[in-house]
């Protein structure tokens, strides 16, 4: 068999896109609950106030890099809906979640934290409540023998921190992440074993996913500067604390390849691709590579650095890598070659691979090739924490939701998995699907695009129930677990 007997099988999801609860229990603002709705095509607007006290919008394109003006702070404004505010309702319905979930034989549910819920302003105050609430959770799953995977921030900007510090341009932001990730890590170190520091660290940027208002280069690296230190002292104390901690990183990988032969786009999916690794580089080899110094130093950017941060990167790696998987791109030079919809970048079209309906490539081969060059390049072990379709499921009739073209996408990324362990020698820890019940799209607002085994009742114009239903996909993955991997039928 392809994968190991205590393969984590399981799903992914994200608290701004799913908890709900936004101010309940003591929870602090964050950046993300002051953005709006939108749809494909429709951006979503993320709301502030300035420093001269008038109000305003600003789009998120599709990377999620909208900026707000400088001093303006973030705002909620009366009557405007907010898919965030209530998402799919996990704060009311997590028992009701978890237990499908165990149904399905789930082996580990990947979740994140809200820092506002645990510190409501970013900061040294603590809120016993949201402590509370996530010892309710993970009690829960451990009650049915599922393992929490917790990202500790997942596009989570407290929202304080960016309207006070400029978000993670501020070296004082370091502290206060590490103060909170320690405080979760001792809270619940008995409960859970599998962490992530931060999601997809290698497309962080703007105000609503690291709360800064400009994004210039020297900006967005300084900040990302700083969130490697933060990771990597985090990596540190969690193994301090528990040392059967096993604590990963998070990227999103999307393999590029050359639109032709040519050298020119040849070097230039080189370059693409390391756009992608150099964050790996960093936080599972330790050091900063030396492409990306040079891109600096032909870019002007400056890195400031306090004594001992390269001793802190280099001593805080990770134990495994965790990414998501949804497409890939191709790379070129040609100006006019036709673009498509991607996971927070536009990519260019591959004229031998389909599209999603939202315009992303579909590719499972891709996850193959991933895999591969991820676990030669690391030799560290591997978790595929985020991939899935997303879509326009609709009930039918007869009160049933047919997604069999989840089915058949998921499907075939599995087998793609199975051939990058059994034929490549990848080591892979699990498997969770993005969005295992439905929830609120990150890049879209939209509730039309759906992910799910699960589907909830909730509407893009803020209508529905919160009702709980399966999908033909459901009873298929419960399978798929029950033979681990053997029976995808």
């Amino acid at each position: 068999m392809a994968f190991p007997k205590d393969f984590l099988w399981g799903g992914a999801v994200a608290g701004n896109q799913y908890e709900g609860g936004y101010q309940s229990g003591g929870r602090g603002l964050a950046t993300l609950d002051a953005v709006t709705g939108g749809g494909y095509k429709k951006p979503r607007m993320m709301t502030y106030r300035t420093k001269e006290g008038e109000l305003g919008e600003a789009p998120i394109d599709s990377s999620m890099t909208g900026q707000i003006p400088e001093g303006a702070t973030g705002y909620i404004k009366p009557d405007t809906f907010y898919p965030s505010h209530m998402a799919t309702d996990l704060y009311h319905h997590y028992k009701e979640d978890i237990a499908l979930f165990a149904q399905m034989g789930f082996k580990c549910f990947r979740m994140s934290i809200s820092w506002s819920r645990i510190c409501p302003k970013g900061m040294y105050e603590v809120n016993e409540e949201g402590l509370a609430f996530y010892d309710r959770v993970f009690d829960e799953l451990l009650r049915y023998g599922i393992q929490p995977v917790v990202t500790i921030d997942h596009f989570d900007m407290p929202l304080y921190l960016a309207d006070h510090y400029d978000g993670w341009s501020s070296r004082e932001v370091i502290d206060f992440f590490v103060f909170y990730a320690g405080m979760v890590f001792k809270r619940y170190k008995d409960k859970v074993r599998y962490w992530m520091t931060f999601n997809e660290i290698n497309v962080l940027s703007g105000w609503c996913q690291i709360g800064i208002h400009r994004n210039d280069p020297q900006t967005l690296y300084q900040a990302h500067h700083h969130i490697f230190v933060a990771s990597a002292r985090a990596v540190e104390l969690g193994h301090q604390i528990n040392p059967d901690f096993t604590i990963g990183m998070m990227a999103a990988v999307i393999p590029s390849y050359p639109m032709t032969c040519r050298p020119e786009d040849v070097m230039e999916s080189i370059r693409f691709n390391r756009s992608r690794e150099f964050y790996m580089d960093v936080q599972v080899k330790g050091y900063y590579p030396a492409y990306q110094l040079k891109a600096f130093e032909r870019t002007g950017v400056r890195i400031a650095m306090e004594p001992g941060d390269l001793e802190i990167i280099r001593k805080g790696t990770v134990d495994f890598i965790g990414f998501s998987y949804y497409m890939s791109t191709v790379s070129t030079t040609d100006p006019d070659a036709e673009k498509t919809e991607g996971n927070q970048f536009i990519a260019f079209k591959n004229p031998h691979l389909a599209t999603s309906d939202w315009g992303w490539t579909v590719d499972p081969m891709g996850l193959r090739i991933a895999m591969s060059q991820i676990y030669d390049r690391y030799h560290v072990p591997l978790f595929v924490v985020e991939n899935g379709l997303g879509a326009a499921d609709t009930i039918n009739e007869d009160g049933q939701i047919d997604d069999g073209y989840r089915i058949a996408y998921l499907r075939d990324h599995i087998k793609a998995m199975k051939e990058a362990v059994e034929l490549d020698g990848v080591e892979l820890m699990g498997y969770t699907p993005w969005g295992c019940i439905d929830i609120v799209s990150a890049g879209t607002g939209e509730m039309k695009k759906r992910y799910g085994f699960i589907y909830v009742e909730r509407y893009d114009d803020g209508t529905g129930d919160f009702s709980r239903r399966k999908k033909k996909s459901f009873d298929w993955y419960k399978r798929v677990i029950a033979s681990n991997g053997e029976d995808l039928g």
